[in-house]
């Protein structure tokens, strides 16, 4: 005889599951229609009483929880990270179980049962963790080129280099930089979570005993990256108190075609190794960092012989004259080189000099010029005049035989354009603090003579301009200051400077004399110095040309 069927219209269902009978109580007809609606869900479905334990589970959450079984509380079996009993109704958590990365929520069911969902977003999160992965990368390389492209100084982009790898790339990081000649390679290191940089240098010795080191400081041809054994490595390589490494790697720092360094990172043995992805991102940084060394390394060479090659055409310190007092300044259009046509020298005696062997050596000689055209030609061109003149002044010292001889030597020129303009004084200190000034001017503004009254007149001198014409014509003068009285020599970018109130009006002559005249009394600094001012004020940051001063002042009295 078959069994009774129960009064309540349930069903006893006995399944096998492990070897063990697992009983299932539920009423007949609505259980055919929950066990369809459970299967047919899209998520893992998991349907737990009161007590939680499981009532039913479809087949996608057995295949994501096989361990959960029907008949058994839902967080026995290793299951009960996964169901968190504290996770509020309708609220979700993503959680690593197995293999998968499932997003479990938790919802009433009826009154008397709970459902906990399932989710494998595995796929899902990998490609979402792969986009945000890419985006750090993408980030850290942004940051990288702002920080590696904002200086030109080879140790400030170094440090950046280091600072950069340690932060993102791994818990160390130090740079090596190629030796210079016989010199020993510098290096520079810092560590994550220090702020304080390490720096020192090392011989070709030391660099050889790094496996890979000297080949990524050849640099040429391209240096693949190379992971070192932690037990070869010495032990400057590391930071103090950094303990034993776990995974190290050397990588090349390509320059412009020479070398830039190498780059030593160093990751704790707590740390992940370095895997394919991490070395290409460590060889993209590598080659950003090599460029911006090379660069700045480049740069610092030729701002050197730059320096080198410009210091002859600087303005030169003025020398002290006995019974003499000489200020000058010098601004170039071109702010950025320092240099331009505009110059102005001066040229003490030398007893041995003179055409004539019995005659008494002259005095001081002071120039200020001007050449034809702005910038590096005419600052080369206005050094060639100044050395061609301290070398004429070997054979001639008179100013009147100057002129001529120098005209001579600009039109065998092979530069074309060699036009000069100059402003010649020779100072001839005399009695009772007046000083004789001898001059001579070939096509540039005559002098302006400040008296100790404050009045202003310009001296006669006049001549026609070097470079141009086979014949010189010049018409000198001489003039007497009494102690503290002024003799200015200007260029003409004092006088025709563009600006004032509508910035189309010319300075003009006048108003340097009515300048000049306001400096009665002053030291010859204070005077070269308040022109200048009253020049620039009047440009007002348009375009100017050249502009020289050269004072020379009689030694006030006492």
């Amino acid at each position: 005889m078959s069994a009774a069927r129960p009064a309540d219209d349930t069903a006893r269902v006995t399944a096998r599951t492990g070897g063990e009978e697992v009983v299932e109580t539920a009423h007949a007809p609505g259980r055919d229609l929950l066990r369809a609606i459970v299967e047919a869900s899209g998520e893992g479905v998991v349907l737990c009483g009161a007590d939680d334990v499981v009532v039913m589970l479809n087949a996608a959450a057995a295949r994501l929880a096989p361990e959960v079984v029907p008949g058994r509380p839902v967080t026995s079996g290793g299951a009960g990270a996964l169901f968190d009993r504290d996770l509020p109704e309708g609220e979700s958590r993503e959680s690593e179980h197995g293999p998968f990365r499932l997003r479990v929520r938790r919802e009433a069911f009826g009154v008397r049962h709970r459902a906990w969902y399932l989710r494998d977003v595995t796929t899902e999160s990998a490609r979402t963790d792969a986009l945000l992965a890419e985006r750090r990368r993408t980030e850290f390389l942004v940051e990288a080129g702002a920080r590696l492209s904002a200086s030109l100084n080879t140790r400030r982009c170094a440090r950046a280099a280091v600072e950069l790898a340690a932060a993102f790339l791994a818990d160390a990081a130090m740079v090596v930089l190629p030796p210079a000649g016989r010199r020993q390679a510098g290096w520079l290191r810092a560590t994550a979570g220090r702020r304080t940089l390490e720096e020192g240098s090392i011989g070709a010795d030391a660099t050889a005993r790094v496996p890979g080191l000297t080949e990524a400081l050849a640099g040429f041809p391209p240096v693949p990256s190379r992971w070192l054994d932690p037990g070869q490595v010495p032990a400057w390589l590391l930071p103090d108190g950094f303990g034993p490494a776990g995974h190290l790697l050397v990588t090349p720092l390509p320059g412009n075609g020479v070398p830039a360094g190498a780059l030593v990172l160093a990751r704790g043995q707590d740390g992940a190794s370095f895997d394919e992805e991490a070395e290409t991102l460590v060889r993209v940084f590598a080659a950003r960092a090599g460029t911006a060394l090379s660069a700045a390394t480049l740069y610092q060479e030729q701002s050197a012989t730059n320096a080198i090659l410009t210091s002859g055409l600087l303005p030169p310190e003025l020398p002290d004259v006995a019974g003499v007092r000489l200020a000058g300044s010098l601004r170039a259009a071109q702010q950025a080189g320092l240099i331009g046509g505009d110059f102005y020298d001066v040229y003490l005696p030398d007893a041995d000099a003179g055409a004539d062997p019995g005659a008494e050596a002259g005095g001081p000689l002071v120039v200020l010029g001007d050449v034809c055209g702005k910038g590096a030609r005419a600052a080369v061109l206005a050094g060639q005049v100044r050395q061609s003149l301290r070398t004429l002044l070997l054979v001639d010292d008179r100013p009147e035989r100057l002129m001529p001889l120098l005209n001579r030597s600009l039109l065998a020129s092979p530069s074309p354009n060699s036009y000069v303009t100059l402003a010649l004084g020779a100072l001839r200190p005399g009695r009772d603090g007046h000083v004789r000034v001898d001059l001579i001017v070939a096509g540039h503004p005559p002098p302006l003579i400040l008296r100790r009254d404050g009045t202003v007149h310009e001296t006669s001198a006049r001549g026609s301009l070097l470079g141009a014409l086979r014949n010189t014509v010049l018409t000198p003068a001489a003039v007497d200051l009494a102690p503290g009285e002024v003799c200015l020599f200007y260029s003409d970018g004092i006088t025709e400077a563009f600006g004032g109130p509508s910035g189309r009006e010319m300075y003009g002559g006048q108003r340097l004399k009515n300048a000049l005249a306001t400096c009665a009394g002053m030291p010859v600094s204070a005077v070269v110095e308040r022109l200048e001012q009253i020049s620039t004020d009047w440009l007002a940051g348009t375009t100017q040309d050249d502009r020289a001063l050269l004072a020379v002042q009689a030694e006030p009295a006492r």
